[in-house]
């Protein structure tokens, strides 16, 4: 990490059904969506995105931006080409490291 202030990118939460969360916080909270599928979904908050996934898919999790980790060996890429390398926190929280913005 740089000595600038890290960012959070996206908080991620599982739910259920991902077309009924889409059409539930898009209409509620005026949100854009932003990618839209079976097992994912990512909306665009004025001041944070939010991802809805399912289950078997992700973990609850929330993701920094970290562009260090491009160096790393064992880092993986999500569908959309960023990469990512997933890690816990002392008390078992998921925190997905990126390689670039969402």
């Amino acid at each position: 990490m740089n000595d600038q202030l890290s960012k959070i990118d996206h908080l991620a939460i599982i739910v259920e059904n991902i077309e009924e969360s889409v059409k539930y916080y898009s209409t509620k909270f005026n949100c854009e969506v932003k990618h839209k599928d079976a097992t994912w979904a990512m909306l665009k908050f004025d001041n944070i995105n939010l991802a809805l996934v399912t289950k078997d898919e992700h973990p609850n999790h929330f993701a920094i931006v970290d562009r260090s980790i491009v160096k790393e060996k064992n880092i993986q890429y999500h569908r959309d080409g960023i990469g990512y390398i997933y890690e816990t926190d002392p008390n078992g929280n998921f925190i997905e490291l990126l390689d670039q913005e969402s």
